[in-house]
């Protein structure tokens, strides 16, 4: 998720680079015999010099995608009409049959990638441990497979015979037969990968980490690491892109509100930003104002635009307000006039017009968007085989919140603090999916959380604790919710028996796992 102008999903073998090199793609990566490039209007796709990229307007035989982590569906978007196709479902949304020992489906639909041909689109599921490949032009799975623990973010090799994804849960990226489905080997990388990207030669893999501040390079034909870049911001990262040309990864930090820039022709750390709270998915857009790279801030509701400045620091060109809530995965039109992005909290696609930097429009998907793709040339033109309507309605409500001592916890804080205390209530299996998010509360506290009637009466809902830097990244509860709002009591300084429970919690969260179990009715997960 990132954003790019001219490149992006590109020509038909110029753009999918993965789950985030955007576009432009070189002669060789072109040039590949079995999946031949397709023309639209007499276009040549085929012919762009490395770094380059090929402009591709926007036609109905394009498609946006979303990863729609509890409703588990992938949402289709037709972006020449901004219309919402459908779903495509991969398991039911969260309660359920889920909890049963007899459940087979997909749970936690999360990442998204899509080969450089465009025919066949990679999803990962990050709790069931599993990688569904799509084909693109019907919507139907043509393979599942099981992978390692906590798989999270992947991309398919240039050739489109592979399909490389990081095990958050082990030290390995798993690499899945894309064409057969199964898995091919196992490539030992380093603690807590988090996610792979393609160089535009696609020679090159890149693996972030969730327990190690590195980033390793992957030969892609002999599987061993070339080298690693060490020194970035921050050990967690959630998510990573690579540049157009190749020069650049950027690496955010979620957790510490950071975002590493390396240069990878010298093979080194040339910035650390200070972006905010969640920050997430870079992406990169070429204009005739200059190079840009995108970032989404879940924390401020915004996605930060900077200059490039390739060898040195990135200048922070605008801010683009979201109209919905939590940012999230966000990838940029075939021709780069238009930048999507899901809006993790309220179930929505902000589009950006590229040459403004302001959000033209807004449509709706399943529930909880997490990555996001263009894929041009994707589908037939006006076709939506094989689509379904599970997730989506049911708009989700973002409700206020009051801290222990009286204050309002949902306003946005000044010098880019974020909130201290958010609510969002979805309608799920029957019941209220209520959502907490808390940052800068006391450490290792433990609250309670109350649902607040129009009458002022408190309805208990669930207990949490805080960690060492007093925040919860996501808290889950489930119950017949009918309050206007959300209110916190504090119960004091956690017990041992808490905070063990806690660290054994964190060690399984930093070793991949999408959530553990915090009390019987709650699911804390930190979900990226």
């Amino acid at each position: 998720m990132f954003s790019i102008r001219r490149i992006a999903g590109v020509t038909a073998v110029l753009t999918g680079i993965g789950a985030t090199a955007l576009g432009a793609v070189s002669l060789a990566q072109a040039a590949q015999p079995s999946h031949p490039t397709s023309v639209r209007h007499g276009e040549v796709k085929a012919a762009a010099a490395y770094g380059k990229s090929v402009h591709v307007p926007i036609s109905g035989r394009d498609r946006v995608y979303t990863a729609d982590q509890t409703s588990n569906t992938v949402t289709v978007i037709d972006p020449s009409t901004g219309r919402t196709l459908g779903t495509i479902a991969l398991g039911v949304q969260r309660l359920g049959t889920t909890l049963s020992p007899q459940y087979t489906g997909n749970v936690g639909v999360h990442g998204l990638a899509f080969s450089r041909d465009h025919k066949r689109l990679g999803v990962v599921s990050v709790t069931s441990n599993t990688v569904d490949i799509i084909d693109t032009a019907t919507n139907k799975v043509i393979s599942e497979t099981d992978v390692g623990r906590a798989s999270h973010e992947g991309t398919f090799t240039a050739d489109g015979e592979q399909f490389w994804v990081a095990d958050r849960g082990r030290d390995t990226v798993t690499v899945v037969d894309a064409v057969r489905g199964g898995v091919v080997t196992h490539i030992k990388v380093g603690p807590g990968p988090s996610k792979v990207v393609l160089s535009p030669d696609g020679r090159t893999a890149y693996v972030n980490h969730i327990s190690a501040s590195e980033i390793t390079a992957v030969d892609v034909r002999t599987h061993r690491i070339r080298y690693t870049v060490k020194g970035l911001g921050d050990a967690f990262s959630s998510d990573e892109a690579i540049s157009p040309d190749g020069t650049e990864l950027w690496a955010s930090h979620k957790r510490a509100g950071l975002t590493s820039v390396v240069d990878l022709r010298h093979r080194r750390v040339t910035a650390v930003l200070k972006t905010g709270p969640d920050s997430n998915h870079p992406n990169f857009a070429d204009t005739r104002n200059g190079s840009f790279a995108y970032l989404t801030v879940g924390g401020l509701d915004q996605t930060l635009v900077y200059h490039r400045n390739p060898g040195g620091t990135p200048r922070l060109a605008t801010r683009i307000h979201h109209t919905g809530h939590a940012p999230h995965g966000m990838w940029p039109s075939g021709d780069g006039t238009r930048m999507y992005v899901g809006m993790e909290k309220s179930d929505t696609v902000d589009v950006i017009d590229t040459a403004t930097n302001k959000v033209t429009d807004t449509m709706g998907v399943g529930k909880e968007p997490q990555a996001l793709v263009y894929v041009p040339d994707a589908a037939p033109a006006g076709s939506a085989a094989n689509l379904g309507r599970q997730g989506l309605g049911d708009t989700p409500r973002n409700v206020p919140t009051t801290l222990p001592d009286g204050t309002a916890g949902e306003p946005m804080r000044p010098d880019d603090k974020g909130r201290r205390l958010e609510a969002t209530v979805r309608t799920v299996s029957g019941l209220g999916m209520i959502q907490l998010q808390a940052r800068d509360l006391r450490p290792t506290t433990t609250y309670r959380a109350y649902a607040v009637r129009k009458d002022g009466a408190k309805t208990p809902l669930l207990s949490f604790t805080t960690d060492s830097s007093g925040n919860a990244a996501q808290v889950l509860a489930f119950a017949d919710f009918t309050g206007v709002g959300v209110s916190l009591t504090s119960q004091g300084k956690a017990t041992a028996q808490t905070l063990a429970r806690m660290s054994a919690a964190a060690t399984s969260a930093h070793h991949g796992s999408d959530s553990g179990v915090e009390a019987a009715d709650l699911l804390y997960c930190d979900c990226c």
